[in-house]
């Protein structure tokens, strides 16, 4: 009896022990590039609340904002390898890790905003973020990102015509450099810290960006003409590192994505408010902004649809998304 009562002694020990170690806390690394009062940020802290509301305080989230773990190239390595356990990145820094990625980034891809949440936060988009799992990453939500569109020194974009000659700045990416070259501009890479001045003294004549990035970097101030074509809607992502999803439990798995699912209606509250803010600011200015047909622009580029969009998987993604606006 003894021993009976010695093994039962040790083995409640060892359940409790195993009870205690399944209901321990969890401490979850998020990465944003982003400032703190920035909508992708404060998403993610809402995120985080939810996450530890409904979890009874077991699973936190601690935001690193401002380029605290690096920038987005960097964090991604990271996120691979669990170093870091959630990341929210744009779109187009993904385009050589996970194909799919392309589709949405690709020019004029999106009639409207809506029509981008309609794509990207139904079936469409969780397919295209069930892609990231095989490239290590867990795809959780999408949020917005804004229209990027053109701004220039000279006169208004009207048409492909008005495009003609003006020294662009791109990112250093191959997509935007192909895009407009084929809109008939001559695409200029440059650091994002050297557009203010490059404007100013003319070495390019027009850069392209989201009504916030145009304000807070007050290029508005430099180049007057801001051309509302909205050839870009290239969303961002909230992605978890496989590594780090694999050592959650189902039910915790699902607290996670059902989260950062739900974040994505209050990230976009956060854009819509902070667009309006930049909008007044920019109107308030003098800057001349205008409409432009983009049908033409739509033609244009569509040599870079033909160079990138190459397997046949992507092909059917861009014809669902295509279908979704007949």
């Amino acid at each position: 009896m003894k021993t009976f009562g010695a093994a039962l002694a040790v083995a409640t020990t060892l359940a409790g022990s195993l009870a205690a170690a399944h209901a321990q806390s969890i401490t979850l690394r998020a990465a944003d590039t982003q400032p703190a009062d920035y909508p992708t940020v404060q998403a993610l802290k809402y995120m985080g609340q939810l996450l530890k509301e409904r979890t009874n305080g077991r699973i936190n989230m601690q935001v690193f904002d401002s380029h605290q773990l690096g920038e987005e190239k960097e964090t991604i390595e990271q996120t691979k390898f669990g170093v870091i356990d959630i990341d929210r990145v744009n779109f187009a820094p993904l385009n050589g890790i996970v194909p799919e990625t392309l589709v949405p980034c690709m020019p004029y891809i999106f009639t409207s905003k809506q029509n981008m949440h309609d794509v990207m936060w139904g079936k469409i988009g969780q397919d295209i973020l069930d892609s990231f799992k095989s490239h290590g990453f867990i795809g959780l939500a999408v949020y917005d990102s804004g229209a990027r569109s053109f701004y220039d020194t000279k006169h208004p974009i009207k048409t492909l015509d008005d495009m003609k000659g003006l020294k662009i700045r791109v990112q250093q990416s191959d997509l935007f450099l192909d895009m407009v070259k084929a809109l008939g501009a001559n695409p200029t890479p440059m650091a994002y810290g050297e557009v203010y001045s490059g404007l100013q003294t003319g070495l390019i004549d027009g850069a392209e960006n989201n009504w916030p990035s145009y304000e807070s970097s007050q290029h508005y101030k430099v180049a007057p003409y801001y051309s509302l074509d909205q050839h870009s809607m290239c969303p961002e992502v909230v992605m978890m590192s496989k590594v780090s999803w694999d050592k959650l439990s189902p039910d915790d798995q699902k607290a996670v994505r059902q989260a950062a699912q739900d974040s994505q209606k209050k990230m976009s509250e956060l854009w819509d408010a902070r667009e309006e803010q930049s909008k007044k600011v920019i109107k308030a200015a003098n800057v001349k902004v205008n409409e432009v047909d983009v049908k033409p622009f739509i033609k244009a580029v569509q040599p870079v649809y033909d160079k990138f969009i190459t397997t046949q998987a992507l092909k059917d993604l861009v014809s669902r998304i295509r279908d979704t606006q007949k």
